[in-house]
């Protein structure tokens, strides 16, 4: 590893190298046993004489704080490294800080990207014990071989054709989304999709509408972008039309499985959204969430495929149904945003990584995706089907199911008088990882439990809820 060691002037150029050598050794930048580079390389590389930098490393054994190995060369010693000096301890006016903004903005604390719970009910988590790792090692490996990488120049940021155009007949025939592949932009996820459309079309100040409760990375997200965001309550037929701001200009909606609630909008409901939104010149973000795992009744149609004003752009993930860190969605954008959209991606990341989207073509074209779907709806089916009966036969007394037939979790309301962000503590505390609806919630509101059960295997569904009732029972 190169060490970077700056020198200005001519006098003590010794002194320089070991003063930066020893700082790097004691703030633990070079750790025990690191070879220092060898005296001839650092030589040539700062212009110096040889005897410059061996008098330095003298120096650094000297104190103790380097070794010499005979035919090896110079070592970091093991000497207690001292702390990083850290930002906040810099004092005065001249101080970087953020915009005052940022301080509201919410993000979850690092244990929760690091320690899954021993029964892991968060929602939104797929099984990826499950996925067909052979075939997508299979599919990577090829796209990977310098045959396949042309050129090796950057990707056309609204991405791959061939991946666009799997995308729009994928969508087309499982969803009825009627696109081309000239429609679709290829994103980082659901996330990033979003900030897309809220680059192209949002001023600071402009209102975006969106469920309350609903997926609140959405509602920060559009916080950061300058908006003023405005939660809508969501009934037994999705969001209400009637209490919708007139000054919105942006609505986001997730109509075919509500998060967290788990409800579907009604056809009703999804006309008058629609007539409202063309009334006021308004546009509609339709994220299908979950759509593919739908367990009963007939599928319910796409906002998308009742619009006829341009109005609702589509989004869509792989996060759910493959892998989340592969980290692969799209927008389906009127004709209208497309040049604007593809604009704003060039400009936020240049390009998706091209190896995950021609792997990704593969994965659709050979017919494994809708394989890996259908699969793992009968698993998520078989699961939500035992909670469900568990609920409905031991917590009659404690919580009322929310009727859902689709998705990775379902929600269910908690009796009045208990706590529904106490009884989720205490089920952490025991090893249980399930959130209240509350976290969802911009107002206050009658609270639940959502339980997810994408990540938690099936042996395992009875020990959770086993502790769960133990963990209502012993909540005052």
């Amino acid at each position: 590893m190169d060490v970077h060691v700056t020198l200005s002037g001519r006098g003590d150029l010794g002194g320089q190298i070991y003063r930066q050598l020893a700082a790097a050794i004691l703030d633990g930048r070079l750790v025990p046993g690191q070879p220092l580079p060898p005296s001839r390389e650092l030589a040539r590389r700062l212009a110096v004489s040889r005897n410059t930098v061996t008098g330095a490393y003298d120096r650094l054994v000297a104190d103790g704080i380097a070794e010499s190995r005979i035919g090896a060369g110079i070592f970091v010693s093991a000497v207690p490294a001292a702390p990083l000096i850290d930002s906040a301890s810099y004092e005065g006016e001249q101080v970087v800080r953020p915009l005052p903004s940022w301080a509201n903005i919410t993000v979850p604390p690092a244990e929760f990207f690091a320690d899954a719970p021993q029964y892991d009910m968060r929602p939104g988590i797929p099984d990826v014990r499950l996925f067909p790792y052979e075939a997508w090692r299979r599919l990577t490996s090829q796209v990977l071989r310098a045959s396949s990488m042309g050129t090796g120049m950057p990707i056309d940021p609204v991405g791959l054709p061939t991946l666009r155009t799997a995308i729009a007949r994928h969508i087309g025939v499982s969803r009825a989304v009627k696109v081309t592949a000239d429609n679709i932009i290829i994103t980082q996820g659901i996330q990033q999709a979003l900030d897309l459309v809220g680059r192209v079309l949002l001023r600071p100040g402009d209102c975006v509408a969106i469920e309350d409760p609903g997926y609140s990375p959405v509602r920060e997200l559009f916080r950061t972008l300058g908006a003023e965001v405005v939660g809508v309550e969501v009934d037994r037929e999705g969001l209400r039309v009637d209490a919708l701001p007139d000054r919105a200009r942006i609505v986001y909606v997730t109509p075919s499985h509500q998060f967290p609630l788990g409800i579907a909008m009604s056809l009703n409901r999804r006309l008058a959204l629609l007539d409202w939104a063309r009334g006021r010149d308004a546009v509609v973000i339709e994220d299908d969430y979950d759509t593919e795992f739908r367990y009963s009744g007939r599928p319910l149609q796409p906002l998308h495929s009742l619009d006829s004003a341009g109005r609702v752009v589509y989004v869509g993930t792989f996060s759910k149904v493959m892998l989340p860190v592969l980290r692969l969605g799209f927008v389906a954008a009127p004709p209208a945003l497309r040049s604007a959209l593809r604009a704003a991606k060039f400009v936020t990341d240049w390009h998706s990584p091209g190896p995950n989207q021609a792997a990704l073509v593969g994965f659709i074209e050979e017919g494994l995706l809708a394989k890996h779907i259908r699969r793992m709806r009968r698993e998520y089916q078989a699961r939500h089907n035992m909670i469900v009966d568990r609920l409905t036969t031991n917590f009659a007394k404690s919580m009322t199911v929310i009727p859902s037939a689709v998705g990775l979790h379902l929600s269910a309301w908690t009796a009045p008088g208990l706590d529904a962000r106490d009884i989720a503590r205490r089920a952490r505390a025991d090893g249980i990882g399930l959130l209240p609806l509350s976290r969802y919630r911009m107002t206050d509101g009658a609270d639940g439990l959502i339980l997810g059960y994408g990540a938690i295997s099936p042996d395992d569904i009875d020990k959770a809820l086993d502790l769960l009732a133990s963990v209502i029972d012993r909540t005052p």
